[in-house]
């Protein structure tokens, strides 16, 4: 998948990701050091990182519940109360302009930046591009898919206030995040839920891949339960997506110091590790170490997080033999050979091979079958409770919208 050891890449990057409630409450914003996934290294600076930050940019003024915005297309929009604030953005619930105010169950939220700062226009070329609602269901229609977790855009465009423009995106409204549900299970999740999980994550990869996307930065926290059902899930943050493939055009394999270990460190590609570019091969190998984390509660190179280098040689050497990564993940007898197989097929594709998906998907299925189980669709989320587990319900009222500042 990857080159092996690169001089010169050193360095991790440090940002913070705000989680906000719909019933507006503030959460502290800062740099969260419970575990490395919180940690992400804006991509292009990412071995300066820690040693100067990125350029200062302007806060965001507040809005007031039920200003009207006009997208590009000349449709409005009538804002609710602001569910999010972070260094320099900020989040409201949104709905279409009427006589009536946004309530608390609002469909969609906006997401405002002054219109100088840089995040928001890099996640709006991909939503553009790749996430109209009529893109997404025509694939879903031909796919023969219930439903696909890609975010859809509404609508974007520029608002003036106090002399200042403001630049604004529209996009569904969503629940928690996995990895809150994750942690409150004990860091574990069952076998039928990753799996259930990856092959919609699957869908979701093939999907934006076909549109000259890679994400570049799967983990649970950018997994959104679906607002309204619990079993349906959504990458989001597409502030990081890369145009891997412009006008059909793959990007070369090419190793840059100044890129080296992007993402975030425990779950990044070995490629990203290297300095090179993200692929489509990069994204499955994260896909593969989220699903050993979700199901076995660790991965190998946790104990060592701030050094980089350390990670990428431990996983190049895992790659090498992926049966030491199980037995060291997996200690029982009864291993996911599924996953085991996922990894052995994800690590030899080439940097600008097209992988073979559906060959992915049935690979887990075979495991859900293994198990006497099957793709039913349902997320069996469970807390563990005394030691066992018990099903529980996700909370209704715990909406999230997730909102990642690089600071």
């Amino acid at each position: 998948m990857g080159r092996p050891h690169t001089a010169g890449c050193d360095g991790a990057g440090a940002a913070a990701e705000l989680q906000v409630g719909e019933s507006g409450g503030k959460f502290v914003l800062g740099r969260r050091r419970r575990s490395a996934s919180w940690v992400k290294m804006p991509r292009v600076k990412a071995a300066q990182a820690g040693r100067q930050g990125p350029a200062k940019r302007r806060l965001a003024e507040h809005f007031a519940a039920g200003e009207i915005i006009t997208d590009m297309t000349k449709k409005e929009w009538k804002l609710g109360s602001p569910i999010g604030q972070g260094g320099f953005g900020c989040i409201y619930l949104a709905d279409t302009n009427s006589s009536k105010s946004v309530g608390s169950d609002a469909p969609c939220v906006v997401k405002v930046e002054p219109s100088d700062n840089g995040p928001l226009f890099t996640e709006l070329k991909f939503y553009q591009r790749a996430a109209k609602p009529e893109q997404i269901q025509k694939w879903i229609r031909t796919h023969k898919l219930k439903y696909l977790g890609v975010p859809k855009y509404w609508g974007s465009g520029l608002h003036d206030k106090n002399g200042k423009s403001y630049r604004f995106m529209i996009i569904d409204r969503f629940g928690s995040d996995l990895q809150k549900i994750y942690e409150a299970n004990a860091k574990r999740f069952s076998r039928k839920t990753v799996l259930q999980l990856s092959l919609r994550i699957l869908d979701i990869l093939e999907y934006i891949h076909e549109h000259e996307y890679v994400h570049g930065d799967i983990k649970a926290s950018n997994l959104l339960l679906s607002y309204k059902n619990p079993d349906q899930v959504y990458l989001v943050d597409y502030g990081l997506a890369y145009r891997y493939c412009p006008e059909g055009t793959h990007k070369e394999y090419k190793e840059d110091p100044k890129r080296c270990h992007d993402g975030t460190v425990e779950f990044t590609s070995i490629d990203a590790h290297n300095g090179v570019a993200p692929s489509r091969r990069g994204d499955l190998e994260i896909l593969g170490y989220c699903m050993i984390q979700w199901l076995s509660g660790h991965l190998p190179w946790e104990d060592n997080l701030k050094d980089p280098n350390y990670v990428r040689d431990s996983k190049i050497r895992y790659r090498e033999n992926i049966a030491s990564l199980m037995d060291k993940c997996f200690p029982e007898k009864n291993k996911p050979d599924e996953i085991a197989k996922y990894m052995e097929t994800v690590k030899l594709l080439d940097y600008v091979e097209k992988p073979l998906y559906q060959k992915l998907r049935d690979i887990l299925l075979q495991g859900l079958k293994a198990i006497g189980s099957k793709d039913d669709g349902k997320l069996d989320l469970t807390v563990v409770e005394n030691g066992s587990l018990k099903a529980k319900p996700v909370a209704k009222k715990c909406h999230f919208i997730k909102l990642c500042i690089c600071i």
